[in-house]
């Protein structure tokens, strides 16, 4: 167990056994033993808690084990649909799984595949002291990947929406603090109202790309008024398996306007 997680541990129960998972109380008190850790160990990684040399300042919060593992991404990618290639596979039509497939969305940057330490970081990402990583990966994204096709001519940055009670027992949308820096960083309009979640849906229940897609089925809707008619938006979530919740969210932004929708995932599976 890491030192976070063992200070972590040391919250006082009244103040997490709140009714329901009060999730501003829990969110409260996890940021204060975050910045607690950070005054305690101010040059320990968020991701692994590793103690970095005083000499050797983290970058990005990350140590440089693991700075090196989420930015280095050891395989090709298709860029249609992010997912993994082989070396001499030609990506110009989309790849082996996605080429002939119906995707809403033009084309996916991926900062790496789920796994290793990325994957590390996305699951601690999903915590409620997380939201402070989330910012620091959605940095990183744009600068390993900021020069990636899905970039090119963006107008507005939206994140997948969580549905609300989802939002509600987590404390926060990752998806949304990505987004965020994503486009303070690109210096493009950011908007977490234009998409919502039109019903809860399960997660990773089922097996198949056409399973996910009919799960998925009209659970978005694009906010009455929103304006993105002839807009090209980049829509950023954390992790993509099949593409179909991508697809599906994109769709809902085609229907409503937008010219254009490209994909911004941290993590591909």
């Amino acid at each position: 167990m890491g030192r976070c997680d063992s200070l972590r541990r040391t919250v006082p129960a009244a103040l997490v056994a709140t009714p329901f998972g009060d999730s501003v109380v829990l969110r409260v008190a996890s940021e204060l033993v975050r910045h607690a850790v950070g005054l305690v160990y101010p040059n320990s990684c968020i991701v692994c808690d590793t103690e970095e040399p005083p000499a050797e300042p983290l970058r990005h919060g990350l140590c440089s084990g693991c700075l090196r593992s989420v930015t280095t991404d050891p395989f090709p990618a298709c860029p249609r649909c992010g997912q993994t290639v082989g070396p001499h596979v030609d990506t110009s039509q989309g790849c082996g799984e996605c080429r002939g497939a119906a995707f809403a969305f033009d084309s996916v940057v991926r900062l790496g595949p789920y796994a290793g330490k990325l994957r590390d970081a996305v699951l601690r990402m999903k915590l409620l002291s997380g939201e402070g990583l989330a910012d620091r990966l959605g940095r990183v994204l744009v600068e390993e990947r900021g020069t990636a096709q899905a970039f090119a001519e963006i107008d507005t940055v939206v994140p997948v929406p969580l549905h609300w009670w989802r939002k509600w027992t987590r404390g926060y949308n990752q998806s949304e603090a990505l987004a965020r820096e994503i486009a303070r960083l690109m210096g493009r309009s950011y908007d977490p109202h234009i998409l919502r979640r039109a019903r809860f849906t399960t997660q990773h229940a089922q097996p198949t790309r056409s399973a996910r897609l009919a799960n998925m089925r009209d659970a978005f809707r694009v906010r009455t008024g929103a304006r993105i008619t002839g807009k090209a938006v980049l829509l950023v979530d954390d992790v993509m398996t099949t593409g179909s919740t991508a697809s599906v969210a994109a769709k809902a932004l085609r229907d409503a306007g937008a010219r254009r929708v490209a994909i911004a995932v941290l993590a591909r599976r």
